[in-house]
């Protein structure tokens, strides 16, 4: 008896310390709502769901990104944006707002990023303060043109052998989705540049670590769109969570599997210049020599979080700009023909590229730029203020304001591009590009947190498109039209589809 009315008892507490952990919260949260609003109360924005804020006007149908530049283009680029009425930020559209973000070295959104350090640790994407400057400053040799210059031959390698696969499966097909295979090329693109490794991936796409690569991605982005998951425990309690978990350790065995040989390997080779005798140097390579001021090299975890984020940074964001890329070239025949005559009178009877080449395709390389002005790799891009900033009209932010930077919307700007909707390359001519705003085309974002390997992207993307061009006739799939969703990168929800005719 005495252990039942214990037991009431504590049942009892339990109840009553819950109410009070929600009464708490509903308090915290209006409190916070309350300040949000008269942040926001500069900002004219679009009307609120007394629910469900703005979040109703996003249905995942293709027009999400467009719904903004709406709300851009009659809100004078920066206005609030509500998911629920007790979760806010202040969207950016328009060069000059997006200048007095991007001049500052503030740090990633942590709904978004946050995510992702299970997976690829506490690198680059994610550090802030003196730690990201130093990370930053001890990586910045690993992208010189030097390091760049021999990956040209290996990224040429890895288009030729999807090219090749693709010779075999228009045979038996009508259409091919481009993203599926151009993800897999610029993985083992990234593999062979970051650490030497010939994964085969393009062959053997059931390899472990390919899986677990695709299911982070995946299980990554399903987290931040899933509001519950947005809990630790509730995620790591889900099947979602454990196979995250589990794609997680398949990653980082096989990083520490790859730095633990080449420590074993770079024992007889004291100096880069040894290396670079016996072979190219690779982003591996950089990591293991680079010092900082004190002469102190990266940790271990230091040196997995490194590598990790270069291969997420450096596969799935440059497979979404080839492959939307290839998609407006196939829609526009005469431009189509332009860069495919350009780029035969530059490689002649070669099936690769080379260093040298990548300077010599400029109509190709304006086509490239307005394709990532149509559609940026990375469509959004998430700020934290860590201190108030006051935009060139005046209008004030104080720290703690959550920034969302539309790239897309920025790009898609009628102030600053004209029809912003025609695909036109001639945007990217020197004459036409020199009284630009610096801060209208930022694909790679701006100022100091910048994209490191914007380089390493670039050329990677004009090889694919030249080598593509070389020996595929495009034309878009009319009855299967992309639909573009924002994730953590841009991507279509039904696949990127395309006729492809085998040129001689």
């Amino acid at each position: 008896m005495w252990e039942a009315l214990d037991l009431h008892h504590y049942l009892k507490l339990a109840i009553s310390f819950c109410l009070v952990y929600v009464v708490l919260k509903a308090v915290q949260l209006y409190f916070h709502r309350r300040r949000q609003v008269e942040i926001f109360k500069q900002f004219p924005g679009p009307p609120c769901h007394w629910l469900l804020g703005n979040a109703g006007k996003f249905n995942r149908d293709g027009k999400d990104l467009d719904v903004m530049v709406e709300w851009s283009e009659k809100y004078s680029g920066a206005y609030p944006v509500w998911f629920g009425n007790f979760s806010g930020f202040l969207s950016i559209a328009h060069p000059d707002y997006a200048k007095a973000i991007f001049a500052r070295e503030e740090p990633k959104t942590t709904l978004s990023y946050g995510f992702l350090v299970p997976w690829i640790g506490k690198g680059l994407l994610v550090l802030t303060g003196p730690k990201w400057f130093q990370h930053r400053r001890m990586l910045t040799p690993g992208f010189h043109y030097d390091v760049l210059k021999p990956y040209v031959k290996i990224i040429s390698k890895c288009t030729t052998d999807m090219l090749d696969n693709w010779e075999k499966l228009i045979t038996k097909q009508k259409t091919l989705e481009l993203f599926e295979h151009i993800t897999l090329m610029t993985l083992d693109s990234i593999m062979r540049c970051a650490f030497s490794y010939e994964s085969n991936c393009q062959k053997e796409r059931d390899s472990a670590y390919v899986k677990a690569v695709f299911d982070m991605s995946y299980l990554a982005q399903l987290r931040i769109r899933t509001f519950p998951y947005h809990n630790d425990i509730i995620f790591y309690l889900s099947p979602h969570g454990y196979r995250f978990r589990k794609a997680c350790k398949i990653s980082h065995d096989h990083t520490d599997k790859v730095i633990r040989q080449r420590k074993e390997s770079m024992k007889q080779d004291k100096e880069l210049e040894t290396i670079q005798q016996k072979r190219y140097l690779d982003f591996l390579d950089i990591l293991l020599f680079a010092k900082d001021e004190k002469g102190q090299g990266l940790s271990d975890e230091d040196l997995r979080a490194e590598v990790d984020t270069f291969m997420f940074e450096g596969h799935d964001t440059t497979a979404s700009g080839i492959s939307w890329i290839l998609y407006c070239i196939a829609k526009y025949p005469e431009h189509q023909q332009k860069c495919r005559e350009e780029i035969r009178e530059v490689l002649g009877d070669r099936q690769i590229m080379e260093w040298e080449d990548l300077g010599k395709i400029p109509y190709t390389t304006m086509c490239i730029k307005e394709g990532l002005r149509m559609y940026p790799p990375v469509p959004i891009v998430g700020r934290t203020l860590r201190n108030p900033v006051t935009f060139f009209d005046g209008r004030s932010v104080p720290a703690g304001t959550f920034i969302s930077l539309n790239i897309y919307g920025i790009h898609k700007n009628s102030s600053v591009w004209e029809n912003p909707e025609v695909f036109d390359p001639l945007r990217f001519s020197p004459e036409n590009s020199a009284n630009r705003h610096p801060h209208a085309f930022v694909p790679f974002a701006a100022g100091p947190r910048n994209c490191i390997g914007q380089n390493f992207a670039m050329n990677e993307i004009k090889v694919a498109v030249a080598l593509t061009l070389n020996r595929f006739q495009l034309s878009p799939d009319l009855a299967n039209p992309p639909i573009k969703i924002p994730q953590l990168v841009l991507k279509s929800l039904n696949g990127i589809h395309v006729h492809l005719t085998k040129l001689k």
